[in-house]
């Protein structure tokens, strides 16, 4: 028989029934998002002295973590000893480095050694300390407002000097690596750059500040001023970001802003100035990074956030985040250990003996500390005699760890190239990546040609298509191709500076000086103060005996940098032409001053000294 319901049963049904449409309809009333008010340019920065105005603790803390510490002057900032052990030597370009202090001042001492006497030497002075002293130093150079690297840095955890990160494997660029807005803008504050240029900034923070991670203050502080008061306790105040309100996919896009490095591409119209905390990561670019074969046991410096990301806790907890471990205002290194521990066993619960899979007396030597086997400090991938904690939380990396065991083959066999911010990418986008792969870390074929499989899969009207077919044709090195290409456009059309400067190079590969003029000098008027880019302009009017506007921009590169030795050979040639040959050897010798290896210019001052000779006789 079917049950008879009372009266008081079908009342709680109906009303159950009803709560839950209800519920449906408004989201089953879900908390929405917190929206901040300080995400748009209707806020400006105030700096970090602004904040410490009435939140001094905050400060005084913060300024003693990584990041407050991440940038000062030299050598004020520098963790590194200095004396006669503070040599270094690059083997295989045979120059040594010598970084020494005088008059409060640092300078790196770069010379060479044939048969125990110096042969050359040059001097330059250190201007910037980059890094925490957890890790390394790197050291800069500042000269009229451009940043170049010194080839030297600190590694504080082996407390010796070496050649920097990657100019041992890239090869040794010596002072002529520049350092543009994608690094300042992860290891600073935002420098205030000149416009037209890669890598001159007019002022330069001194360390990563308050509102890096808050968003700007401006607005926070004139409600505050204005006397407008949120009770923090209960209600989120909108007028500035605090990171701990935000959703977890936010919370970890501000993190991975820094902590994510590969290879960033910018979206169309988008700068490294544009990303502030509580946006998405994916709307002003995209991070992508090369996966091997080992990428589960090797893995570079700034990864912290793609560990996570890979990690069983990660996938399996929705509150897990940076901010479950990690408390941006106080140091790592004077945090007590116990705090990670204790954020573990949060969600692993019980006696360890239960908890914990491994075998007692791993347990026992471990000191019931989950941090040293399931998070253990480990080598990097990128930068060398640095020890870093691995993020990749697991029994995998636990095993790792205790019995050096290993489930992938220890070989560098290229799988994928991955995607890590956002979920969305048009083929295009992968082309882009590809090509920014081949130019930054892998130069082999088979990277130009997935590019070239995902421009196929592209349509013409997509925004970055020019630039990336003329991208991949440029690279390839099929310069007869693009020039019947760019037949097709005027100079002026073309807005990206580096395709305008590639189609202008190809011209010059074939001998097409008037035609590579036009797109050089769009490409310098897109980017009038990329020396590389007027020294290029320069050699395409040398080739179109445009000698006296030649030496006009090369006399402008000089003024703005001093150290370039192709505007000093290309001027010795010039003057050398107009038959001043003191004038010339003069240039020569200054170009060999800053790169004793320049062979052009060993071979010009020789021709230039047997005619001379000749002459003579």
């Amino acid at each position: 028989m079917r049950r008879l319901y009372t009266l008081r049963e079908l009342m709680a049904w109906c009303l159950a029934i009803g709560l839950a449409i209800a519920g449906v309809r408004c989201g089953l009333q879900q908390p929405r998002d917190p929206v901040f008010r300080n995400l748009g340019p209707q806020a400006t920065y105030v700096g970090m002295e602004t904040c410490r105005s009435c939140h001094p603790e905050q400060y005084a803390d913060f300024i003693q973590t990584g990041m407050g510490q991440s940038w000062g002057c030299a050598p004020q900032h520098s963790k590194a000893t200095f004396g006669a052990h503070a040599v270094v030597y690059d083997s295989i370009r045979h120059f040594w480095y010598h970084p020494f202090l005088r008059d409060s001042a640092m300078y790196v001492l770069e010379y060479r050694l044939e048969q125990g006497d110096t042969s050359y030497r040059r001097i330059e002075r250190i201007d910037y300390v980059v890094g925490s002293g957890q890790h390394t130093n790197s050291h800069l150079i500042e000269r009229n407002g451009y940043l170049y690297q010194a080839p030297i840095t600190w590694y504080v955890q082996e407390n010796r000097w070496g050649l920097a990160p990657g100019f041992t494997e890239w090869g040794n660029p010596r002072f002529g690596r520049w350092i543009g807005a994608e690094c300042v803008t992860c290891h600073n504050h935002l420098p205030e750059q000149v416009p037209g240029s890669i890598n001159k900034f007019q002022r330069m923070p001194l360390g990563i500040a308050c509102e890096r991670c808050h968003g700007p203050g401006s607005i926070h502080v004139a409600e505050k001023l204005a006397g407008i008061v949120v009770d923090t306790a209960t209600q989120v105040d909108g007028s500035i970001v605090n990171p701990r309100k935000l959703p977890r996919r936010l919370q970890l896009d501000l993190c991975q802003r820094c902590h994510l490095q590969g290879i960033a591409l910018l979206r169309p119209g988008k700068t490294f100035y544009d990303f502030w905390p509580g946006m998405q990561l994916d709307s002003i670019m995209q991070v992508w990074l090369p996966r091997y074969a080992d990428s589960d046991s090797r893995f570079i410096m700034a990864s912290q956030a793609d560990r996570l990301k890979q990690s069983a806790c990660f996938r399996q907890s929705e509150q897990l985040t940076c901010l479950s471990c990690h408390h941006p205002h106080h140091s790592v290194q004077l945090t007590p250990r116990k705090r990670f521990i204790d954020a573990c066993r949060k969600c692993h619960k019980g006696p360890v003996t239960q908890v914990c899979s491994a075998p007692a007396q791993a347990i026992r030597q471990a000191q019931q500390d989950c941090i040293s086997c399931h998070m253990p400090t480990s080598g990097t991938a990128d930068i060398p005699h640095v020890r870093i904690t691995d993020h990749l939380i697991g029994k995998a990396t636990a095993r790792r760890h205790l019995f050096g065991e290993s489930q992938l083959n220890k070989d560098q066999e290229f799988h994928e190239l991955k995607l890590l911010s956002g979920n969305r990418a048009t083929p295009l986008d992968r082309a882009r990546a590809f090509l920014a792969l081949y130019d930054k870390y892998l130069p082999a074929p088979f990277v130009l040609d997935s590019a070239a499989h995902y421009l196929e899969m592209s349509t013409t009207d997509e925004p970055y298509y020019t630039e990336v077919r003329v991208h991949l044709l440029f690279n390839r090195a099929d310069y007869k191709a693009l020039l019947a290409l760019a037949q097709q456009w005027h100079p002026e059309q073309i807005e990206q500076a580096w395709t305008a400067y590639r189609v202008g190079e190809a011209c010059l590969k074939e001998q097409r000086a008037m035609l590579a003029l036009r797109w050089l000098q769009r490409a310098c008027e897109l980017l009038p103060l990329h020396l590389d880019f007027l020294e290029k302009l320069g050699a395409a009017q040398m080739m179109a005996r445009q000698y006296a506007a030649a030496q006009q921009t090369f006399l402008r590169v000089l003024a703005e940098y001093a150290d370039r030795p192709v505007s000093c050979l290309n001027l010795g040639w010039l003057a050398a032409l107009r038959g001043d040959y003191s004038e010339a050897r003069a240039w020569y010798l200054r170009a060999l001053a800053l790169d004793p290896d320049y062979a052009l210019a060993k071979e010009n001052l020789r021709a230039l000294d047997s005619s001379l000779q000749q002459l003579n006789h």
